[in-house]
């Protein structure tokens, strides 16, 4: 499975959100969202009616929030793949067989994999949390990455994402674990140049074997 990289977008506002998606959507053709509602994390993103540009990117909504069930029925037209935390999910099942449009759990670093094993073969992706959600720019947890590589040989042809702490050096532990989905926050949305930070992290990936 080929590595692709995801840019992640945290916004405080319609404008700023526009002014985000700008700087990375001719580079990648997928961005995250990062919804926060101050609550499930300490920090807030996304936590008002916002619009999307009808640009060449799908988005994919990464809920940091703790009524994951409500957002998702009032909200899941707006992206085109929801991530939700299991930590916070009421009705896991229910969820999922309402759901039109992609759909995974997203794991916290403490979170066991157990949480989520008997909905494997009803999700389209898994998000694995390397550092501890809210912020950007955080501590990339490498001991995270064993959840990586139990879940690659429970489900070899699974879409595996990790997010946090990602950059050209800790891409290459995350790549060869098994996560093909890498999503970096900081590296590339407080970077000078975007489409060099993009570039800098798939040349990072290009020598590694494919999980």
């Amino acid at each position: 499975m080929e590595a692709k990289i995801i840019p992640a977008i945290i916004a405080k506002s319609q404008e700023d959100l526009e002014d985000k998606i700008r700087l990375v959507q001719d580079y990648v053709d997928l961005i995250q969202l990062d919804i926060m509602d101050g609550i499930f994390v300490p920090n807030k993103s996304l936590d008002f009616n916002f619009k999307l540009p009808k640009i060449n990117c799908q988005f994919e909504a990464h809920l940091m929030v703790d009524n994951p069930d409500d957002w998702v029925k009032k909200n899941w037209k707006k992206a085109d793949a929801i991530l939700i935390p299991i930590e916070s999910c009421k009705n896991p099942k229910e969820l999922i067989e309402a759901s039109k449009t992609k759909i995974g759990f997203a794991l916290n670093p403490k979170t066991p994999l157990e949480r989520i094993k008997d909905y494997l073969e009803q999700i389209d992706q898994v998000l694995i949390m390397t550092v501890q959600p809210g912020f950007y720019g955080k501590k990339f947890l490498p001991e995270v990455l064993e959840k990586v590589r139990e879940l690659r040989r429970l489900k070899p042809e699974l879409d595996i994402e990790v997010d946090g702490g990602i950059n050209p050096e800790t891409i290459k532990s995350a790549f060869g674990a098994g996560a093909n989905l890498l999503v970096s926050g900081s590296y590339i949305m407080n970077s000078k140049n975007p489409k060099e930070a993009i570039e800098k992290l798939y040349n990072a990936c290009s020598f590694l074997p494919s999980p």
